[in-house]
C-alpha cells in the first residue's frame, strides 16, 4: 500500500493537489485495499487465499450457483453439502517450471492456493439432486428447490 497517498502533503511539505477533495486518494486506497483483500492476493505475490467469484440465480425450480475457477479442473474441487450449508473447496496449485527459476519477474498477480466458500441454503435441500458440472473454468451448482408445503387450516374445537 502506498502510504505517501495517504497523506495530502507532499515529501517536500507542499500541498499535493487533490483530485476533487482532500479525502480523494484516501479513498482510493481504501478501496483498493478492500479489493485486494478480497481477491486475496499475498504480500509475496505467490500464493494466497483465493476468493473466487460466483453469482447465485434463482428460478421457479432451482437455484443455480456459478463460480468462476479458471485454471482448474473439476477433480480440483470439492462440493460438499451439512446441515443446509453448502461449501465449496479447491486449491490452485503454484506452477514452476525451471525456465521460471531464470526468469526475473515483474508482475505476478495470480493468485494461488486454497479457497473455500460457504453458502446458506434454505431448509429442505436434498442434497442427493444437487447436480454439478465444470466447463472452461466454470462450475456450474444446480439445486433444486424444496417442495412449498401448502398451507393447511387448524378446527379449533370445543375443549372437553
Amino acid at each position: 500500500m502506498n502510504l505517501r497517498a495517504l497523506v495530502p502533503f507532499s515529501g517536500r511539505g507542499n500541498l499535493a493537489r487533490p483530485d476533487f477533495s482532500l479525502f480523494g486518494s484516501l479513498q482510493r486506497e481504501v478501496d483498493n485495499l478492500f479489493e485486494e483483500f478480497t481477491r486475496g492476493l499475498g504480500t509475496d505475490g505467490r500464493i494466497s487465499t483465493l476468493m473466487p467469484s460466483l453469482d447465485v440465480s434463482e428460478s421457479d425450480k432451482e437455484i443455480e450457483i456459478r463460480v468462476d475457477l479458471p485454471g482448474l479442473e473439476r477433480k480440483d474441487v470439492d462440493i460438499s453439502i451439512e446441515n443446509d450449508l453448502l461449501t465449496i473447496r479447491g486449491e490452485k496449485k503454484f506452477e514452476t517450471s525451471e525456465d521460471d527459476k531464470a526468469k526475473n519477474y515483474h508482475v505476478r498477480e495470480r493468485g494461488y492456493g486454497a479457497f473455500y466458500r460457504v453458502l446458506q441454503l434454505p431448509p429442505g435441500i436434498d442434497a442427493s439432486k444437487v447436480q454439478a458440472t465444470m466447463s472452461k473454468g466454470v462450475l456450474t451448482i444446480a439445486i433444486p428447490k424444496p417442495a412449498q408445503s401448502a398451507a393447511k387450516k387448524i378446527e379449533v374445537k370445543e375443549a372437553a
